[in-house]
């Protein structure tokens, strides 16, 4: 079959042909339009926008954080120091899925919830710009192999930076307290221009009290970063000013000293420079290990200290209030004294019990039998409560608030920490204000033996103690003694300040009170005879016993046959040399039973700790 020869349409394949290329040719002329209406927005009309933009892109503000101000004590022995320590950082502005970016991280380096809540709640209140901590005090195998994989993580960093160690562990911890991380209450709180890139603050204590002298001022540097946000070059820096060190009046021997003889107990003692008000030795048992709660404590750990009965977190140097006891009784002796209801030589008979005139109920002395015919020295040396039951009602309530008040009862003592709590000394006003009732004889009674109402703290006894001890001034006790410019060696010393001076009527009732206190040490039957046997400096002191719970009349105490939770309180007052007071001291053990067995050894093993090493 012949082959079919088909003729090519020549005019409609170059009309084919021209269609194309003029939509190729309008296609391109509309692209270089847009390209072009482009160009215009972003070179004309944009160009401030986004020369700002990726000015932002390459040069970035850095906040420098001011390494914390350092804790001595009075001997320059390190208290809180600074060491180098690695933290994860994350920069929210660089990360495009977040969890899918702690997921991947948690693969490498171990993320606790507690690091991941904390992380979470600073998510929201931070810049995004700004970088937040993940993890802190990486270890030296963790932050290789984040480094080995740190290209799988833009905008995720290791941060050089200074941790908070306390190396003496948990000696002073109550008066130091610690630091902890910024969280979401304290973001409102702190002045956050100032506290850009820093990751920690002062969370109780000394650390919280004198924040603002420790934390220091923050600095800022301009770099130049690359895309991924590393940095290429510091372009501009303003260097952040270092916080300030802390001296304090803490002596860590004494410290240490008092300690050691607490071993075992539940407490706090207290040991001031009656001639200054200096702290020597702030003691709260027991005791915690600052350094566990820098970064985060566990949960678990946190749990057992805060669940624990003995209650370590509590400061009961500062908050503990306990009845005085037999503590009280020379400053009532005094008031006796310098009023004139009594003298040196008035003398009352001690059956073994007091009675209210018309009133058959007996308030028992601790010695059953009785101590006989009694003065003030034989009172205080034998610490006769039926003397005090006497003169109490002879003073009545309102003279005896009037002049206990002046050694500082009933008031915070101003000591430079915060979370004092102010005791109390009470009177008739306050209990028809407390509690709406009228004030009896019986409380009178009670009151005059540091009993009833009657609360002091620690540090409170301490104060009056040394009052006493220096002859009536009034001292402001104070925990810090100088504070030093990071890059000076100058000290700035804190000066002892005055609350009060006591008016003395006669120096020889005040004589006859420190002579009866010595004789408590010193003599064959005072009740801490015990301390003083062997003892190189004459001790003025004065036991203590606070009951814990009443006594029916005819009810004996026996310690062995009731809980520890209920057992007596151990107190004890001192100040040695008695004739050149250096140091004053108030211990107080919960539940230890009698104060001249179990309070005046611990006392004794701080004042040899301090005298022994100062001059004579």
């Amino acid at each position: 079959m012949p082959r079919q020869i088909t003729l090519k349409d020549h005019f409609f394949e170059s009309r084919l042909v021209m269609n194309r290329a003029i939509l190729l040719l309008v296609a391109g002329g509309i692209l270089l339009v847009v390209l072009l209406a482009r160009l215009l927005y972003l070179q004309v009309l944009a160009h401030e926008h986004f020369t700002t933009l990726s000015e932002d892109n390459r040069v970035k503000l850095q906040p420098i954080a001011p390494n914390r101000g350092l804790i001595y004590d009075r001997n320059g022995i390190l208290l809180a120091e600074n060491l180098p320590s690695y933290r994860l950082e994350i920069t929210p502005e660089q990360i495009d899925d977040m969890d899918a970016t702690l997921g991947a991280i948690e693969e490498i380096i171990e993320i606790r919830d507690i690091d991941r809540s904390r992380f979470e709640k600073l998510l929201k209140r931070k810049p995004r710009f700004e970088a937040i901590p993940l993890r802190f005090h990486l270890s030296d195998e963790e932050v290789a192999r984040f480094s080995v994989n740190r290209h799988r993580f833009p905008g995720v960093d290791i941060a050089a930076g200074l941790s908070r160690h306390y190396p003496l562990g948990s000696l002073a911890v109550h008066a130091l307290g610690y630091v902890g991380r910024i969280d979401e209450r304290a973001l409102q709180q702190l002045d956050s221009s100032n506290y850009r890139g820093t990751s920690h603050f002062g969370k109780i204590g000394i650390e919280k009290t004198y924040e603002s002298v420790l934390h220091g001022t923050v600095g800022l540097q301009h770099v130049e970063t690359t895309a991924q946000g590393r940095v290429i070059r510091v372009l501009s820096r303003t260097p952040p000013v270092s916080g300030r060190n802390l001296y304090l009046t803490i002596d860590s021997r004494v410290q240490a000293a008092a300690e050691e003889a607490f071993t075992g107990y539940t407490g706090s003692a207290i040991a001031i420079d009656p001639n200054n008000g200096d702290i020597l030795a702030f003691v709260s048992q027991p005791t915690y290990d600052p350094n566990a709660f820098v970064n985060g404590i566990e949960f678990g750990d946190y749990a057992a200290l805060r669940e624990n009965n003995k209650q370590p977190l509590f400061n009961r140097a500062l908050r503990g209030q306990y009845p005085p006891g037999s503590t009280i009784k020379p400053f009532v002796g005094l008031a006796g004294l310098e009023e004139g209801i009594t003298t040196r030589h008035s003398s009352t008979y001690c059956p073994g019990f007091y009675s209210l005139p018309g009133n058959t109920r007996k308030f028992r002395d601790w010695k059953r039998t009785g101590h006989g015919t009694v003065d003030l020295n034989k009172a205080i040396v034998q610490s006769c409560d039926v003397y005090f039951y006497d003169l109490a009602l002879s003073l009545g309530i309102d003279r005896i608030h009037d002049y206990l008040q002046n050694f500082g009862f009933g008031h915070a003592t101003g000591i430079d920490i915060q979370g004092e709590l102010s005791g109390l000394l009470p009177s008739r006003s306050w209990k028809r204000a407390r509690h709406d009732q009228s004030w009896f004889p019986g409380e009178t009674l009670i009151t005059g033996i540091g009993q009833g109402f009657f609360l002091v703290t620690p540090i409170q006894l301490a104060t009056a103690t040394a009052a006493l001890a220096n002859g009536g001034r009034l001292l402001q006790p104070n925990i810090i003694y100088a504070e030093q410019d990071a890059n000076s060696d100058d000290l700035l010393p804190h000066r002892p300040r005055i609350h009060d001076t006591i008016t003395i009527t006669e120096q020889q009732h005040w004589d006859a009170v420190i002579k009866s206190m010595t004789d408590v040490v010193h003599s064959a039957r005072g009740t801490a005879r015990r301390i003083g046997e062997d003892s190189p400096w004459t001790i003025a002191g004065k036991t203590g016993t606070a009951q814990v719970y009443g006594l029916k009349q005819e009810e004996k105490y026996d310690a062995e046959s009731i809980p520890e939770e209920l057992r007596d309180h151990a107190l004890f007052i001192a100040f040695a040399p008695a004739e050149a007071p250096k140091i004053a001291v108030a211990v107080i053990i919960e539940h230890g039973g009698g104060g001249g067995s179990v309070a005046a050894p611990v006392a004794r093993a701080i004042l040899d700790g301090y005298l022994q090493g100062s001059p004579q």
